[in-house]
């Protein structure tokens, strides 16, 4: 997406170079028709100055000229002058997501790392003899180094986790603003009001005061869109904790997990 926003910028500047060098390309054909005829009218008086006849084609407007600027015409009605806020709030949820699967990749690793706990945890809970609890403690004494949890592999699943929220939050924080059409339109109103382009805004995340801000660079006045509700655009994007955990539950990454889908068909693929 970041790829993409610069591929927009670059066709922005794209539309108006066109309409410039087309129709500068017309404008240079026009200067050399009246300076011809120009030099025409005063030669051609005083029986001198003739050309070797093909002087005029030089100044002859071509199809592929004509073609070039209507074309040109066409395309800067799509000319964005203040840039578009909504492919900028979409590129930096692209980047946040970037980061999440960053972040979701070391925490899987480490899951994976942690993970016999969910081993040593079924195993007894389901001894309910002598026999089979004995059982338990051999499979510890014969497996106690695989089974050993290191404070390396927590602090990472523990960062990870934190590293995950962080990003998505912020991912829907951007997605929220972007997919709001009275969002868009209130900074696009901003980016105007200083003279600007979305590009050189500065667009942040503030989870505390949760909210996504807008700040320009020709003007130390904010513009900002609560998250909550809680003004007049009335995006509220919050979920509760509850809510949360039941979509986690029901999520594709949760059922095919150590827990969500058994231990034996993660660790193994031994799946019924």
């Amino acid at each position: 997406m970041i790829v993409a926003l610069l591929a927009t910028s670059f066709a922005q500047a794209n539309q108006l170079d066109n309409l410039i060098n087309a129709s500068q390309d017309i404008v240079n054909q026009i200067d050399t028709g009246i300076k011809l005829v120009g030099a025409a009218t005063e030669y051609s008086q005083y029986g001198q100055g003739m050309s070797d006849g093909s002087l005029a084609e030089t100044a002859h407007i071509t199809s592929a000229q004509i073609e070039a600027y209507n074309t040109a015409l066409m395309d800067i009605q799509e000319y964005q002058p203040y840039g578009s806020v909504t492919d900028v709030l979409e590129a930096k949820a692209a980047q946040e997501l970037s980061l999440m699967n960053d972040a979701v990749n070391v925490f899987t690793s480490a899951t994976v790392e942690i993970i016999q706990v969910a081993e040593i945890n079924n195993l007894a809970g389901e001894a309910n003899t002598p026999q089979e609890q004995a059982e338990v403690q051999s499979f510890v004494e014969n497996n106690q180094e695989m089974l050993m949890v290191s404070h390396e592999s927590v602090q990472d699943f523990n960062e990870s986790l934190t590293d995950i929220e962080t990003h998505a939050n912020s991912a829907v924080a951007y997605m929220s603003v972007a997919a709001s059409p009275e969002a868009v339109a209130f900074f696009e109103q901003g980016v105007e009001s200083a003279n600007t382009t979305a590009e050189q805004t500065s667009i942040l995340y503030d989870a505390n005061r949760q909210w996504v801000q807008m700040g320009y660079n020709t003007t130390r006045n904010l513009s900002a869109v609560m998250l909550n509700g809680t003004d007049g655009i009335g995006l509220n994007v919050y979920a509760t904790e509850a809510e949360i955990l039941i979509a986690g539950s029901q999520s594709e990454f949760y059922l095919t997990s150590p827990l969500g889908g058994g231990f034996d068909c993660y660790m193994t693929g031994g799946c019924e």
